[in-house]
C-alpha cells in the first residue's frame, strides 16, 4: 500500500513518478514504464501473530507485444 513519503511508492508508476525518474536496473539499464519481454515476479507477504510475516503466494508473468 502506497504511502505518502518517496521510500512508500507502491507501484512501478509510483517509484518511477510517472516515468519522469527512470529506475536503474540490475544491467544498467533503466525503466520508467515495462516493456515488451520483461518479466515480473511479484510476491506478498501480511502481518501476522506477534509480528511473523505470513507469505502469500508469488506470481511471475512475462509482458507480451500488444496483437
Amino acid at each position: 500500500i502506497s504511502g505518502p513519503t518517496r521510500e512508500s511508492r507502491g507501484s512501478l508508476l509510483e517509484l518511477t513518478w510517472n516515468a519522469t525518474e527512470p529506475l536503474t536496473l540490475d544491467d544498467g539499464s533503466t525503466r520508467g514504464f515495462l516493456e515488451d519481454g520483461d518479466t515480473v515476479t511479484m510476491t506478498a507477504w501480511a502481518p501476522g501473530p506477534d509480528g511473523a510475516r505470513i507469505g502469500i503466494a508469488e506470481v511471475t508473468g512475462t509482458i507480451l507485444p500488444a496483437r
